[in-house]
Order: structure tokens, then C-alpha cells, then sequence
């Protein structure tokens, strides 16, 4: 199962909980009092930059029927996408500038470039997702609804199709989107699927038109006789957009580290718990300054999940104080390149594709799904964290990991020594016989 008591499982006591939870209250605290000209000047360069790139690339569509035309238009207009997409729609919608009272940069107002209305994505990732992270049966983007990323979740038939309904949410994530939100909005305002009429549907099908006229019949048809071209170059940005956002997102929360939770946890959350489980449930992207602008900062998703109202510009600084706290209390810090983390969520993709037959691990020890249950095997204790006399240095989660995992290979070689040794007696008298023959 999933982690029920994340303070057995993170190896500290309610004090220490309570104490972090004192902690980050101070990292948002130096960074909310400190916000101001710089931050600015950094939101509107990015709305700068995306338009000129926009800019761009819609005029070098206009000869499009040149291949160079098109790759630099094509290029051009993906990075405007996902700039818009990722650094200023995700995180203007999360409120991280309404501090700054910009009618036109403000969570209420911005209406992003993709699919489904903002209305819609902000109630279903700003509250549902931000609220209830990765708690099974509460946070819907476990999976989206179509994938099953944890054990916990029941093996159904449908699931032996997750490889090839991961490629075409992959390549189809505005719309896998705008649909999972749809549903989360219809299902908050009480709407039978099958009322066509309803409101949500509505308003999905006035964004969603829009959307298809602009990329795929208004522009290309402005670029006149290169029309096919544009249609094709924005069909092709659109696409690219998707991927990427897609990968961001997988790499931020399903790889390995990224923990599961229960609703018993949840019954009696404390903030410092909440804490707690936003940083054991997120993990970060590597990879230097290139890749967090062009992910939104959500390469920081460790940050994100902690501070998700604070401007994105931010996270860098925020994640070095993250990293000391994690050290401190001797917390894992779940980072590794992109290549690293999407690995790790796609073989879990085609891994829960089959039935928990063919699985060899348990539901409390596998790498995707584990719980506080997982040390008992090896009688590790968790009640708390501890000082170690010789060294001052405390013993938490990380080293009840590194533990765990040093009891599991020494297990794995006494387990061949002993397949080995008992298959001695046998290969000797095997021996014997054809010598005695």
C-alpha cells in the first residue's frame, strides 16, 4: 500500500515535524517579503520574448513552402508555445504574480493557449492536485485517470493497453488535459456526463473551437498559398508543445522517490505532514538553466509542490535551502536528469501494464510503490529520528533507506550462496555416478 503514516516512514518525530514545518513557513515568509522589482522586470522579459518569438515564427510561415521557412517558423512558434504554456500560463494561473496587482498578469484574467479553459485546469490542478498530491483515490492526476502508476490501484484489462495510451496522451496532452479537467468540472458542479448542454461542456467546446480555428484555419489560411505548409508547421508546435509538457510533467511526478499516500493519512494531516508530503511526493529535473526556463522552473517540482504560489523565478534559491533542510534532517532530495527520471516513469508504465502476478516485489517495497511497511522486514526501527553519539549526525529516512536497501542485497547473496551450496550435494553425486559408469 501506499505511505498511511508518513511520520513512521520519514523517521521523525512529531517535534521535528513540526519544527521543518517552521522552516519552510520561513523560507515563504523571506521570499514573499522580498518580492519586488527584479521579479518583475523577470515576468514581463518572458512575456517579451514569447511574443517576439510568436512573432517569428507566424512571419516566417508566411513562406513556409520553403523548408528553411518553415523549420525556423515551426521552431520558433513551438518555443513560444511552450514558454506560454509552461513559464507563463502554469504559473501565472497558480497566482504567482498577482502580487503585483497586473490586471493582465494575474491568475483571474490569463487565458492560456491550449485546449481547455483555464477555469477549468485551475480548479482541477490549483485545488484538487496541489491539495490532495498523489494521495490514491483523491488526486486524479495519479495517472490521469488512463494510466496506472501504482499498485495500489487495481489491475484492470484496459491497463495491458498503457504503452500505447501513454504515446497518444503523449502526443495529444492538451486535449488529455482539457478533458481530465472538464470532468473534475463537472463532477464538482454535480453535471450527469451525458447532459450535452451542461455549462462545463459549453465552455470546453467555445475554448476548444477557438483553438482549432486559430491554429488550424485562421493562420494558415492568412499565409494564403502557403496554407498547407502553416497547417502543417502548426500542427507540428502543437505536437511539440504536447510532448514536451507531457515529459515535464511524467518526470516531476512518477518516478522513482516520488511517494504514494493513502486517504487515512490525510484524515489528520498536519501542515508540517503536508510539508512533508509534497517533498517525499515530487521529484526534480537536472539539467542547468536552459532546461528550467523552458519547463516553467517545474524542473524544481520539489519546490513547485512546496511553494506553489511563489514566483517561479525563485525556485533556484528556494531549492538550495530545500537541499540543506533535506540534509539536515537526513530527507531524501529526489533529482536526476530528464533522461533518468522519464525512464524510471515509463517502466513503471509498461511495469503496472500487467497483472501483480508477473510482479516481483511487494506492494509496500517496490520502487514506484512503497509505505512505511517496508522497514518492518527488516525490523528497522521508525519512530524517530536519531542522533548518532560518535558522529552528531542524525539518522533519519536516507539512512533508514540506505539500510533497507543494504539488508535487501545482503539477502539476495545469502539467497544465491544457498542455491549454490544446495545444489553441491546433488552435482557431486551427479559426478560420482557417470565416474563410477
Amino acid at each position: 500500500m501506499a505511505i498511511t503514516d508518513i511520520r513512521a516512514f520519514s523517521h521523525l518525530t512529531e517535534d521535528d515535524i513540526v519544527a521543518l514545518a517552521n522552516e519552510f513557513d520561513a523560507i515563504r515568509r523571506d521570499v514573499e517579503n522580498s518580492r519586488g522589482p527584479r521579479d518583475a522586470r523577470y515576468i514581463h522579459s518572458v512575456i517579451r520574448a514569447q511574443r517576439v518569438l510568436e512573432v517569428v515564427g507566424r512571419c516566417a510561415l508566411f513562406g513556409s513552402r520553403r523548408r528553411s521557412r518553415w523549420i525556423i517558423g515551426t521552431a520558433a512558434l513551438s518555443l513560444a508555445k511552450i514558454i506560454e504554456n509552461m513559464e507563463l500560463g502554469h504559473n501565472v494561473m497558480h497566482g504567482q504574480w498577482d502580487w503585483m496587482n497586473d490586471p493582465e498578469i494575474h491568475s483571474t484574467s490569463w487565458e492560456w493557449d491550449q485546449t481547455g479553459p483555464s477555469e477549468h485546469w485551475k480548479r482541477a490542478h490549483n485545488y484538487a492536485h496541489h491539495t490532495y498530491t498523489n494521495i490514491v483515490g483523491m488526486d486524479e492526476d495519479v495517472g490521469f485517470g488512463i494510466l496506472r502508476m501504482t499498485r495500489d490501484e487495481k489491475w484492470r484489462p484496459r491497463n495491458l493497453a498503457q504503452p500505447i495510451a501513454n504515446i497518444v496522451l503523449a502526443l495529444t496532452f492538451e486535449w488529455g488535459i482539457a478533458l481530465h479537467d472538464l470532468s473534475a468540472k463537472k463532477e464538482l458542479e454535480g453535471v450527469p456526463p451525458v447532459q450535452w448542454n451542461s455549462g462545463p461542456n459549453k465552455e470546453f467546446a467555445a475554448k476548444a473551437g477557438r483553438q482549432v480555428v486559430k491554429d488550424l484555419v485562421f493562420f494558415p489560411a492568412l499565409t494564403g498559398p502557403a496554407w498547407r505548409s502553416t497547417l502543417s508547421a502548426n500542427l507540428t508546435a502543437n505536437v511539440i508543445r504536447n510532448i514536451w509538457a507531457y515529459l515535464v510533467i511524467f518526470c516531476g511526478h512518477f518516478p522513482d522517490g516520488a511517494e504514494k499516500f493513502t486517504t487515512e493519512h490525510y484524515e489528520n494531516e498536519t501542515r508540517g505532514e503536508w510539508y512533508l508530503r509534497q517533498l517525499l511526493g515530487s521529484a526534480n529535473i537536472s539539467g542547468g538553466r536552459a532546461m528550467d526556463f523552458l519547463t516553467g522552473n517545474l524542473s524544481y517540482q520539489i519546490e513547485h509542490h512546496l511553494f506553489p504560489d511563489l514566483p517561479s523565478n525563485r525556485y533556484p534559491e528556494i531549492a538550495a535551502r530545500v537541499r540543506a533542510l533535506c540534509g539536515k534532517y537526513d530527507l531524501p532530495y529526489t533529482t536526476g536528469s530528464l533522461a533518468r527520471q522519464y525512464w524510471l516513469a515509463l517502466r513503471t508504465i509498461h511495469k503496472l501494464a500487467l497483472p501483480d502476478r508477473f510482479l516481483k516485489a511487494t506492494a509496500d517495497d517496490a520502487p514506484e510503490t512503497s509505505s512505511e511497511r517496508k522497514f518492518d522486514r527488516w525490523r528497522l526501527e521508525a519512530p524517530a529520528v536519531v542522533t548518532e553519539a560518535s558522529t552528531g549526525r542524525r539518522r533519519g529516512l536516507l539512512t533508514a533507506l540506505r539500510v533497507h536497501a543494504e539488508h535487501a542485497v545482503a539477502e539476495r547473496r545469502r539467497r544465491l550462496v544457498n542455491r549454490v551450496t544446495g545444489d553441491l550435494p546433488s552435482l557431486c553425486d551427479s559426478r560420482h555416478s557417470s565416474e563410477s559408469g
